[in-house]
């Protein structure tokens, strides 16, 4: 494709972790917005290249690519950087901590900020569900402290890999989402996962994300909601 690629999102969603690798790779990119107000995401159009309705999609020479796990992955194996390559020996302990995050904590945290997706319709269930899935994302960011510390290359903000840039963005939605309903959240608990994300802060990758995304001066570490130059984060 030419004029490199294209990437489908919405402010303040999970194609801001695509965003900033592809700020961190340096690779040509053009977005476009799913404007999620008029649930566009569930538009013909955009389930003919992401038939699951979800953010973010990435266009690429090899066809739309969906799901942010493998879209980090397919970039760092395309240009060879933000992840150990096949034949390394962290390949492994990247493989395992990637799928962590999209996996585990990253569905924890959507039951957090969209209970009624799967608890249904009764405020009870909801609120039971929430409760329950705060005490266990709490859990996953205690193993992922405890293996940043033990894996500082690896969890690095300074010169991320695909694991400190999934991070970022998903502790700042942890503090933010829902509104009013964080109490559980307190970033200090993790002090490895902390650093990681101050480090990001600094990053030239997360000041463009910022610019584009009206995300606040310090968007991981002190986040504000966004006020985004187009579009809609709801």
């Amino acid at each position: 494709m030419s004029g490199g690629y294209r990437l489908h999102y919405a402010p303040d969603n999970a194609s801001l972790i695509v965003r900033l690798a592809l700020e961190e790779l340096g690779a040509p990119y053009h977005t476009v917005l799913v404007d999620r107000r008029a649930r566009a995401q569930k538009s013909p159009a955009y389930l003919a290249i992401n038939p699951a309705g979800l953010i973010p999609v990435l266009e690429t020479p090899d066809g739309p690519v969906f799901e942010t796990g493998a879209i980090l992955l397919w970039l760092a194996d395309r240009h060879d950087a933000l992840a150990p390559a096949t034949d390394d020996s962290e390949r492994a302990a990247v493989l395992k901590w990637l799928f962590f995050l999209a996996n585990t904590l990253h569905p924890a945290l959507r039951m957090i900020f969209y209970p009624d997706q799967y608890a249904g319709a009764d405020p009870g269930l909801q609120a039971a569900l929430r409760g329950h899935m705060q005490g266990e994302a709490a859990r996953h960011l205690d193993v992922l402290d405890r293996a940043a510390g033990d894996d500082p290359v690896l969890f690095s903000g300074a010169n991320p890999t695909v694991l400190g840039l999934y991070l970022g963005p998903a502790l700042r939605w942890a503090a933010l989402y829902p509104v009013g309903g964080t109490d559980w959240f307190d970033l200090a608990r993790w002090p490895e996962l902390a650093a990681l994300v101050r480090n990001l802060e600094m990053r030239d990758s997360t000041r463009a994300a910022i610019a584009a995304e009206g995300l606040g001066a310090r968007p991981f570490t002190a986040p504000v909601l966004p006020d985004p130059p187009d579009g809609t984060a709801l």
